[in-house]
């Protein structure tokens, strides 16, 4: 059991408060606005505690580093292949349920499942 730090508290605040899923490094630079002390070890370490702790969601959009999700329940995400951009997807399907009986999954032990579509968002379709 960790114990809650002030760091910590405002970093679940700073994340939930977001809603572009930022990076570790965008997140550590809004904070600095309100902890300037903070540092960006302590932003990474913190961020990994609170994924391990279920309380976030690490998103891994592609070759780039890292975005977290304030929102820890599995959730559907559009990521825009041109900008990066990150969106949560209203109103779609969740991943489908597997049976835990025989068969492919029988011998696995399955972690989780993430939907991810892809494309290009708004603005930079409009720049096609």
């Amino acid at each position: 059991m960790y114990r809650e730090t002030e760091q910590r508290r405002h970093i679940l605040q700073e994340l939930r408060a977001c809603s572009d899923h930022p990076s570790a490094d965008q997140l550590f630079g809004r904070l600095r606005k309100r902890l300037p002390r903070i540092s960006l070890a302590t932003v990474y370490r913190n961020l990994e505690l609170l994924v391990a702790q279920g309380k976030i969601q690490r998103l891994d959009p592609g070759p780039k580093r890292g975005r977290y999700d304030g929102v820890a329940t599995p959730h559907p995400h559009f990521r825009c292949i041109a900008c990066g951009k990150i969106e949560d997807v209203e109103n779609a399907p969740g991943a489908p349920t597997l049976g835990t009986g025989r068969g492919w999954l029988g011998s696995r032990r399955l972690l989780g499942s993430r939907i991810e579509y892809f494309g290009l968002c708004l603005k930079c379709a409009t720049k096609v």
